[in-house]
């Protein structure tokens, strides 16, 4: 209730600013639009400060987390050049290198700078913040957990530890715990801060959305268009409730609009999924050429929709020994969960199930709770004649999610083992 309240009076502030600036005749500027200016203007008027060009790579950092234009990074990474050639080595700077390196999905690279700073200071929340971000998404999920639990003794109730502390318990299963952390770092941001606070609504959303409580997710999204209006990751996650809920032509204008600003090869991926699943085959088709095409020219790059790529070339034109060279490129880099299953899917692609078996084991071990991870480890039990076990994975599957993508997939797998069932006794009787 406290979030809802609150929620409430930054909507009123927010429309509030718009009217303001609409009065003078100003355009609307989100939060980091409004430091980037500050910065440049900071640069115009002192060009030799180095500070201002930390403020200003800091601001494109977050320029591009609103919008998903990686050209921010780059700009960014311009900026940290001058204030590192202004003064070598200043701390502010390398701090956000790191943030770009982040942004483009270097994370070992962000890792081994982030060591470094955090042997020079120790007590610099920030910093454990980066750690614990690469570790995570790298798949060092113990290291992630010991990093965030650092910030966290630090700063107890710092926003960047307890949303790192929330994506954490999401991948562990932990669901109704994640949602506290997030409200709660919800509860740190100013609300000023209307793009983070709508990005830390859609993660709430999308957790709820994961296990099919599909009204709560819809109240916490209404909250994040409100405040931030035309925000990608909102936009792409509202695509996924209507698909949830059964509406796909809404899912299919959804994703169209959010692929009017700054697409990537992912969201190309979503909306090819919405055209598939609302049944318009021939339009579904181009959209995952086009998808295909994006996301071929990304493969080598760390910034790359590579999962997408290794489900489609999987289960799509079916080009298994494609799917598993891609799968493979990237288990060299990150053995994050979602690698793992994606990995493993390939592997059952090509027909290697025993190796795909042990590659999901791997995915499930931490307790993720994902209604995709447990149908795709339930195919590849049926496959290797485990059907007691392909069962188990079924139900999950759909306990977790009965709304989910796969559902309707996890229903006829189900349906098909009962049957089954029913006719070994009858098989047995006649002999």
């Amino acid at each position: 209730m406290r979030a809802l309240r609150g929620a409430i009076l930054v909507i009123l502030a927010a429309a509030a600013v718009s009217r303001a600036q609409s009065t003078a005749g100003l355009p609307w500027l989100s939060p980091a639009e409004q430091r980037v200016r500050a910065a440049k203007e900071a640069i115009q008027s002192n060009p030799q400060r180095y500070q201002a060009y930390n403020d200003l790579a800091f601001a494109l950092v977050s320029r591009g987390r609103e919008t998903a234009d990686l050209s921010y990074y780059d700009r960014a990474a311009e900026a940290v050049q001058e204030s590192l050639h202004l003064s070598p080595n200043n701390f502010e700077a390398l701090k956000a290198k790191v943030e770009v390196l982040l942004g483009e999905r270097r994370w070992e690279e962000a890792r081994e700078i982030a060591r470094t700073l955090n042997s020079s200071i120790p007590d610099d929340v920030p910093v454990w913040g980066y750690l614990a971000q690469a570790a995570s998404n790298s798949g060092d999920y113990d290291e992630a957990v010991r990093t965030t639990q650092w910030m966290l003794d630090l700063r107890r109730n710092n926003t960047r530890g307890l949303l790192q502390a929330a994506d954490l318990r999401v991948a562990y299963g932990y669901l109704d715990a994640a949602l506290d952390f997030y409200n709660q770092a919800y509860q740190q941001v100013p609300p000023v801060e209307v793009g983070q606070r709508a990005f830390i609504l859609t993660r709430m959303a999308a957790a709820e959305i994961s296990r099919g409580r599909l009204d709560s997710a819809q109240k916490w999204l209404d909250l994040a268009v409100a405040q931030f209006p035309g925000y990608y990751l909102s936009l792409e996650t509202l695509a996924c409730l209507r698909s949830a809920q059964g509406r796909n032509d809404e899912a299919v204008d959804l994703w169209r609009r959010r692929n009017q600003q700054e697409p990537t090869a992912e969201s190309l991926y979503g909306l090819a999924q919405a055209l598939d699943q609302a049944g318009r085959r021939d339009e579904a088709k181009i959209a995952y050429a086009e998808f295909e095409h994006a996301a071929m020219g990304l493969v080598d790059r760390p910034a790359n929709a590579n999962r997408q790529l290794i489900l489609y070339e999987a289960e799509y034109p079916h080009n298994s020994r494609e799917a598993l060279r891609i799968a493979r490129l990237e288990a060299t880099r990150r053995h994050d969960v979602f690698t793992l299953d994606a990995y493993a899917w390939a592997l059952a692609a090509s027909g290697q199930y025993a190796e795909a078996k042990a590659q999901m084991e791997k995915a499930l071990a931490i307790g993720t709770q994902d209604a995709t991870f447990f149908y795709h480890a339930g195919v590849i039990a049926s496959k290797l004649d485990d059907q007691s076990r392909a069962e188990v994975y079924f139900k999950q599957s759909l306990d977790l999610n009965p709304t989910s993508a796969v559902a309707k997939q996890a229903r006829q797998e189900l349906g098909s083992i009962e049957s089954r069932n029913l006719l070994q006794p009858v098989a047995a009787h006649g002999n």
